[in-house]
Order: C-alpha cells, then structure tokens, then sequence
C-alpha cells in the first residue's frame, strides 16, 4: 500500500508592517503635531513630518484621546488666526512700517503708517458665513401652488390673455 505524501506546511511569512521601523507613539507625538497643526499642516503632512503613514494618524486620533485633542485644538487655533486675517481684510487695517530711501547720497529711514483698505470679496464672504440670511446667493422662497392641469389648460383659453405662438415646424429639404 502506498503511502500517501505529507504536504509542506507553508512557512509563515513575517508579517508586512510598512515601510521602516514602527514608531511607538508617545505623548510629545501629540505636542509636536499639535504645533505643526498650528502652522497649518494637514493629517498627510503631519504623518509626514512625524515618519509615519496617515493612515497611522487616523488610527492614533482613534485609539489617543490626548492626540485627537490636540490635532484638534492646534487646528482651531489655526483657524482662528485665519478668521481674524480675513476680518483685518475684510475692513481694512493699518500698520506701522518703515520706508528707505536715498536723499543727497545718504540712506534715510522714516517711520510710516501704511493702510490696507477693505477688500469687498472678503467682506463678502464673512457677511455670507455669519450672516447667511441676509447674505446668500439664492434666497429660499416657498412656493405654494395648487393648481391642478385643468385649470392650467382652462387659463391657457381665457381671451384675456395674450395667445401662445403657434408652433413653428421647421421642415429641411432631402
């Protein structure tokens, strides 16, 4: 009687981790990626900049509530110094600067206010945000018709009413 063969076992392959050694989160991970999230970095910059897939982001906002809060509140800073840039922009702002320049040979510096002035596609798009009501493109307007498709066809006979156009046939030669 022959025997039958024994199959291999397959060689367990070592599991596939990414690209480089795995970083161990730690808490200053949260403090330095919230300071990159200050200056604007988004989640693919900041897995970046840390050495790590974003994908590694997600899962560490999941898993580390003290690095989702502080992605998060180093964006809202960010945020914040953008709405205060765009209301500067919005109604004009003056700051103080200096102007150099060359009179008879010598370089003379001089102390000046110079002015922003307001710039109407930044007003625009604060009064749009804060003030939507008044402020949007369309406007909602509630339609409330009830008329059925005999009273349609009925108005269309009234002699008071200027006559529809007859339908032109456009013929085309062959």
């Amino acid at each position: 009687m022959a025997r039958a063969a024994k199959k291999p076992e397959p060689k367990k392959k070592p599991e596939a981790k990414g690209k480089g050694r795995p970083v161990v989160y730690s808490p200053a991970l949260a403090e330095q990626a919230a300071k990159y999230c200050q200056l604007g970095a988004t989640d693919f910059e900041i897995g970046q900049l840390l050495g790590v897939d974003t994908a590694t982001i997600y899962r560490w906002k999941n898993t580390y509530p003290d690095f989702c809060e502080a992605l998060l509140a180093g964006k809202e800073k960010a945020d914040e110094r953008v709405v205060r840039s765009l209301f500067h922009r919005a109604v004009g702002y003056s700051f103080e600067s200096e102007k150099v320049f060359k009179h008879q040979g010598a370089i003379v510096r001089a102390a000046i206010v110079e002015h922003v002035p307001p710039d109407v596609g930044a007003a625009t798009l604060w009064l749009k945000n804060r003030r939507p009501d008044d402020w949007r493109d369309r406007k909602e307007v509630e339609h409330n018709v009830t008329l059925s498709l005999a009273d349609l066809v009925t108005a269309s006979y009234r002699e008071d009413l200027p006559a529809l156009p007859e339908p032109k046939v456009i013929e085309h030669e062959e």
